[in-house]
């Protein structure tokens, strides 16, 4: 089972237990996430259309981590005229998980277990850092710790 959901003036195609990456969403990493405006819901052939939602449908999710998305680099030229301009974005963004889908009469649920892990964690895990940033956070903690216990600091 599948549905067609709107948020941040897109349009995703999501089933349960897909990981989602949309547009920044308020809330803490394990917050759950419900989404009222369903366009379409399917299943095989059987397709149910809103007109332009559809009454009652939802897809809930759970907020997996909010990071920030890949640089953009913005440049801009005047050519023969010595104009040259550089400029990079990067726009927040919000994974989900979506857990369940409900509505015209069907209901489909996943009922794996949400790994609130942030990618920068499992990159530096693939890279083999993950006990070097540990080691620097602890260092970071150790000095904070320390200015804190000094007076005047």
């Amino acid at each position: 089972m599948y549905a067609v959901i709107k948020t941040g003036g897109k349009q995703y195609r999501v089933q349960a237990g897909d990981l989602l990456v949309v547009e920044k969403l308020d809330g803490e990493p394990g917050a759950s996430i419900a989404f009222g405006e369903v366009l379409m819901i399917g299943e095989g052939a059987e397709v149910t259309v809103g007109a332009p939602l559809i009454e009652g449908a939802s897809v809930s999710a759970t907020l997996v981590e909010t990071r920030k998305g890949d640089k953009i680099k913005v440049f801009k030229k005047i050519r023969r005229q010595g104009y040259r301009r550089t400029q990079g974005h990067r726009q927040f963004q919000s994974v989900l998980r979506i857990i369940g889908i409900a509505g015209a009469g069907k209901e489909e649920s996943w009922d794996g277990e949400v790994d609130l892990t942030p990618l920068s964690v499992l990159k530096a895990r693939a890279q083999n850092l993950a006990r070097s940033q540990e080691a620097a956070q602890a260092k970071r903690d150790e000095r904070a710790a320390r200015r804190a216990g000094q007076p005047g600091a």
